[in-house]
């Protein structure tokens, strides 16, 4: 089993507890980090009409259902959400909450869909599971329409002797395999998150990656204690 199989196969056994855990770990506050990603977003494009956006790891539907909520808050129309993602347990979670969006099954590196054909790509805390992130970042600029843009919201490596590094560190190696395996009853799974984490790439490593690739940083913003890190890039 490679390891990207491996991560999939992690997701499948903790799909049925993985939206009350995600609840409990964040004390609810990854919702409003969706909510100001998405509005962010679509103040950027500031377009009324919007053809498709494309979730990618889009897990149980959490972000596919803000962008459904908050465009419509916003006067926005959007015609189609697509959510994306590797873990066919976690899409049968998600077709089951009523969202209006199509679940496919499919891998960052691989989007099924055509050339330029989305306004906005996004992923929520995935891409630190994408073994093929370089061609996973292609993918999503693929997928996109010149001018369109990449949304990201990601726990980035923060240098290790900062205050809010030590914090964070803390709350994800102590706290959370602990707090998150008692609910899931799958303690590897909620070990690998602080794993993943210390295995991933700073901010200003992601902005090099993202222009790379043809992309434009547009804005990053920081969450308290740099828990949480948006990025906005768009296709050049």
């Amino acid at each position: 089993m490679t390891k990207q199989e491996k991560i999939v196969s992690m997701f499948d056994e903790i799909a049925k507890t993985y939206d009350v855990a995600n609840r409990v770990l964040s004390f609810g506050v990854d919702r409003s980090w969706r909510r100001d990603a998405c509005e962010n977003a679509l103040d950027i494009l500031s377009q009324k009409e919007l053809d498709l956006v494309i979730d990618v790891a889009c897990g149980t539907g959490d972000m596919c259902q803000y962008w459904s909520k908050i465009s419509k808050e916003k006067g926005v129309d959007l015609k189609k959400i697509v959510g994306v993602d590797p873990s066919k347990n976690m899409l049968e979670v998600a077709q089951k909450k009523g969202i209006e969006a199509d679940f496919i099954l499919g891998e960052a590196k691989d989007i099924p869909s055509k050339d330029a054909k989305a306004d906005i790509v996004s992923i929520s805390y995935g891409l630190r599971n994408v073994v093929d992130r370089e061609n996973g970042l292609r993918e999503f600029h693929r997928v996109l329409k010149r001018g369109g843009v990449l949304v990201i919201l990601e726990f980035m490596k923060l240098p290790t002797d900062s205050i809010a590094a030590h914090l964070r560190d803390f709350y994800m190696k102590r706290v959370l395999p602990i707090i998150g395996g008692i609910l899931s009853k799958n303690y590897n799974a909620y070990n690998y998150l602080p794993n993943s984490i210390d295995n991933f790439i700073t901010l200003d490593e992601l902005k090099d990656e993202l222009q790379s690739v043809g992309f434009e940083i547009i804005k990053t913003k920081d969450s308290i204690f740099d828990i949480s890190t948006l990025t906005i890039a768009r296709k050049l």
